[in-house]
């Protein structure tokens, strides 16, 4: 058998389903955490198992504690862009560059002098 007598596999019953799982696997996720909700409750040695040593710590006069985390790595990317100069790509071709960013995400977690969390707040770098 060549290739034109071969039977193929349909693009609808082979293909399109595995790209669709493949997609669908792709989009699980984690459920957010309600910070709100663990105010007065979480301890500041319940967020280093959950999340490791914190990145930044500070532990003020009163006895508050200030953490944060590095939640997600942000990142600077450039690339060119592809094309032609002139009607049928007779003049020279000139690339044009783009940059892109994402920043740095953190979290930061306050906690009280009993170790107890009195406050959250993300923001990015």
């Amino acid at each position: 058998m060549n290739a034109f007598t071969m039977p193929h596999l349909s693009l609808r019953r082979v293909i399109l389903p595995g790209l669709l799982a493949l997609a669908l696997a792709g989009c699980a996720t984690t459920p957010k955490i309600n910070w709100a909700s663990r105010v007065g409750t979480y301890t500041y040695d319940q967020a280093v198992l959950d999340f490791g040593p914190p990145d930044r710590y500070a532990k003020l006069s009163d006895g508050t504690v200030v953490a944060e985390w590095l939640t997600r790595r942000g990142y600077a990317h450039s690339y060119t862009t592809l094309g032609y100069g002139g009607w049928f790509g007779c003049w020279p071709y000139y690339p044009t560059y783009i940059d892109t960013y994402s920043p740095d995400h953190f979290l930061r977690l306050t906690f009280d002098a009993e170790g107890k969390l009195k406050g959250w707040k993300k923001f990015y770098k």
